[in-house]
């Protein structure tokens, strides 16, 4: 490893080229949109140089931004002012709508205090005034999101790049070995995408270096810029002193700043899990608690005549307790939503599985019984006939969307469930396969021998077609370097070109084939242990360091994973002993309380007033019986997004709400 900052290496800024430049054809849509923002910047632009604007500019900066500060605040105040614009219509018809009663108060309430009299204010110009207001407010608002959106922006930027850190870090640790440059070492991060936005900050960092020639002003520059000051700041401005300090400095260096981030991850982590206790009681509070209310309150408000007669407003005539538990059932699925949302950010990054979708068609059918996303594609078909069969049967708007969600949810729900299971027997196996290179390569044996000899002597079980496709690929790395030492009739020069040559292509064979095998695999462990193996061996480490370290990944990687599911187990028990309690207790009170003469009685015994003529027990017990399935989505978006992400989301509330609505069917109720 060479501890240079300076020119790169023959060869390297061809790869660092490839490294997220942008291309140079622009967007279709380029030539419409840029005409736009020139009209947009003319108009705003001056609103940047605002002091009320300065700690936006100071957020942009760290936001990873496409475009010039004044740009991006130019949209936003044209936004703005679009957001008033349509807002302003709807608010004056909804204020003239209050206007004459809000006319005739007014002046009532002045002539009450004033010893003269004071004329009503036209009810035109009240309405004018309350949705000028409101259209104002709404300006101011879409102005003040921008900035929280920016905020957000770096948040989420600053937590992807601390949660992928301490990993590039490892593998800078595992490469260090090695005999790479520190140009090198960083290219090699910057390529694997397993690290995430970690892996983004060192590519800009060597794209600032190739416009400025320096490696140590590139990584000056991207500490200067990065949202993360507590953790990538000095992490870079201590990697480029130990850089030039020297190649044994800077891997004490790295082998010290990996254990040191990997208590900090793992403390981040245990304090992840004790945050989820609180929101998981904070779900049952904001979730069980305002479905029972409302479960309560519109019992209640039977007995309330003036909660039941019709409104007249511009969207058309509602009754208030219809308004209260529709809103209620909005705010239901919006706690769920925010489930999701919570449960996914404190869930560790390495630990989510993505899905890619095949661009085929053909590869998309072929592809659905083992791939969510391809599944998701496929049930929406199935899931559309549903919903129009339905509606042609004459079912509910209501049913009709949740019978069809459930047609939708429950194959893409079980494909996941059966894709999880699948990996998670992979994660397995892929612990057993380390562990068993390992030991064959303690031994002396080469790379290749040593997977080879795994293959055919471990029980791999899942993984054994996969390991048996690495230890083929592998051993053309052998044969690909032998040949041309086998060779008689060649020129001397011939002879030294495929001797330079040859490890290199080698080493071209090994990265590629592990590679393969991590996509063939498919999991973030494999991604994040056996990715980093072609590194490392490239950069000269020698086979019983790479796979004593990935021994450790390894390990460590499965006890968070097992810890991180034990941990979840709770939320997904708490998930769906919520949305089953609500269940019941709607069916208790549909069955019990809703029927004319039993609230004749009740109301009898409460000496309560009662209309039956308003009243309409059928109409009731379908509006609690759409609260109990707005809580079983809820509940379970919330328990499925804790056992298996999105997926798990889908799978848990189609399998509640498709029971709700058996046992609702079941006792009579719809």
């Amino acid at each position: 490893m060479s501890g240079g900052t300076g020119a790169p290496a023959r060869g390297e800024r061809g790869a660092e080229s490839a490294l997220g430049e942008r291309g140079a054809e622009p967007a279709p849509g380029d030539a419409r949109s840029a005409g736009v923002d020139r009209l947009v910047h003319a108009l705003f632009a001056r609103h940047a140089d605002d002091r009320r604007h300065d700690v936006d500019r100071q957020r942009y900066r760290g936001a990873d931004p496409s475009t010039g500060f004044e740009t991006y605040l130019a949209r936003t105040y044209a936004l703005s002012w679009l957001a008033c614009l349509a807002a302003a219509l709807p608010a004056f018809l909804v204020a003239s709508a209050v206007a004459p009663g809000t006319s005739t108060a007014l002046a009532d309430g002045l002539d009450a205090r004033l010893p003269f009299a004071v004329p009503a204010v036209p009810p035109t110009a009240v309405a004018a005034c309350l949705s000028a207001i409101v259209a104002v407010l709404v300006k101011r608002a879409t102005v003040r999101a921008g900035g929280l959106y920016l905020r957000w922006l770096v948040s989420a930027r600053r937590t992807r790049i601390e949660r992928t850190l301490p990993g590039a870090v490892r593998y800078l640790d595992a490469l260090s070995s090695g005999s790479d440059d520190a140009r090198t070492l960083v290219a090699k991060v910057a390529r694997n995408d397993a690290y995430g936005g970690a892996a983004v900050s060192f590519r800009k960092a060597l794209n600032a270096a190739r416009l400025t020639g320096s490696l140590d002003a590139g990584l000056r520059r991207v500490a200067r810029d990065t949202p993360s000051r507590d953790l990538l700041a000095p992490f870079l401005l201590k990697f480029r002193q130990h850089v030039a300090a020297g190649d044994e400095a800077l891997a004490e260096f790295l082998r010290t700043e990996s254990r040191l981030l990997a208590h900090r991850q793992e403390h981040a982590r245990t304090r992840a899990r004790r945050y989820l206790k609180p929101i998981a009681e904070l779900f049952v509070l904001v979730l069980v608690l305002p479905a029972l209310i409302v479960v309560a309150v519109t019992v209640t408000s039977v007995f309330a005549p003036g909660s039941s007669r019709l409104v007249d407003t511009p969207v058309g005539t509602v009754s208030p307790r219809g308004v209260a538990v529709y809103a209620s059932v909005g705010f239901l699925l919006a706690v769920g939503l925010v489930g999701i949302a919570a449960t996914g950010a404190l869930r560790p990054v390495d630990s989510r599985t993505s899905y890619r979708r095949p661009d085929g068609f053909r590869d998309v059918l072929a592809s659905a019984p083992s791939n969510p996303a391809s599944a998701s594609i496929v049930a929406a078909v199935p899931a559309a006939a549903v919903a129009a069969w339905l509606a042609y049967a004459g079912y509910p708007l209501v049913n009709v969307s949740l019978l069809a969600y459930v047609a939708f949810a429950l194959p893409v729900g079980l494909v996941a469930a059966r894709r999880g299971r699948i990996d998670d027997a992979k994660d397995r196996r892929v612990a057993d396969f380390v562990h068993a290179v390992s030991a064959h390569a303690s031994v002396g044996r080469p790379f290749p021998e040593a997977v080879a000899t795994a293959a055919s002597e471990t029980d791999l079980g899942v993984l054994r077609d996969d390991v048996a496709d690495l230890a083929f690929n592998l051993s053309l790395t052998t044969t690909g370097s032998g040949g041309a030492a086998d060779a008689v009739d060649v020129d001397a020069s011939a002879i030294d070109a495929s001797a330079v040559a040859a490890p290199a292509a080698g080493s071209d064979v090994r990265a590629a084939a592990l590679d393969r095998f991590v996509q063939r695999v498919g999991t973030p462990l494999a991604a994040r242990t056996v990715g980093l193996v072609a590194g490392a061996l490239n950069a000269g480490s020698t086979v019983d360091e790479v796979f004593e370290t990935l021994q450790v990944e390894v390990d460590r990687l499965t006890h968070e994973k097992r810890a991180l599911r034990g941990a979840m187990r709770r939320y997904v028990v708490v998930g769906w002993v919520a949305a089953l309690s609500v269940a019941a207790a709607v069916a208790a009170i549909n069955a019990g309380v809703m029927e004319t003469d039993r609230l004749l009685a009740l109301a009898a015994a409460l000496d309560a007033p009662f209309d039956p003529e308003l009243v309409h027990p059928e109409l009731e017990r379908f509006r609690l019986y759409v609260v109990a399935q707005a809580t079983m989505l809820a509940s379970g978006w919330f328990a499925g997004a804790a056992a298996r992400g999105r997926y798990g989301a889908l799978l848990h509330s189609g399998v509640l709400v498709a029971a709700c609505y058996v046992g609702f069917v079941a006792i009579g109720q719809v």
